[in-house]
């Protein structure tokens, strides 16, 4: 298990795929974590591997990804249902949460990745 620093935001394939959340192709571009090199290999992680991902306000079960340009220590996921699973939901008056600089651990597991339809269930 490490300790990162959560941040999510839009990628191409999130913003390219958002209208129709329940395709294959929005799950495919919302549903993983990227680490930094260091982090997957202390992690023991192969491509296609997944992780829990921690924090104090809730868990999701992702695919991991490595980037070798992340920092050790930081996470990247998507915006979306997977990410919106792990942040704290409280907007501050906002009407928008911090996507930014969330604390938590992550973890290899042999845990199933839900479809986005599943997640949505458990909420």
């Amino acid at each position: 298990m490490i300790e990162v620093e959560i941040i999510s935001g839009r990628t191409l394939d999130q913003g390219a795929t958002v209208e129709e959340k329940l395709t294959d192709e929005y799950f495919k571009a919302v549903n993983y974590c990227e680490l930094s090199e260091e982090d997957f290999n202390a992690l023991n992680l192969s491509e296609g591997d997944r992780v829990r991902v921690k924090t104090d306000f809730g868990e999701v079960v992702v695919y991991a990804v490595k980037n070798k340009d992340l920092k050790k220590g930081m996470a990247f996921i998507p915006m979306g249902p997977y990410a919106n699973m792990v942040i704290d939901p409280n907007t501050d008056g906002t009407g928008m949460p911090q996507f930014k600089g969330i604390k938590g651990v992550v973890e290899k597991t042999e845990d199933k990745v839900l479809t986005v339809k599943e997640l949505i269930e458990v909420i």
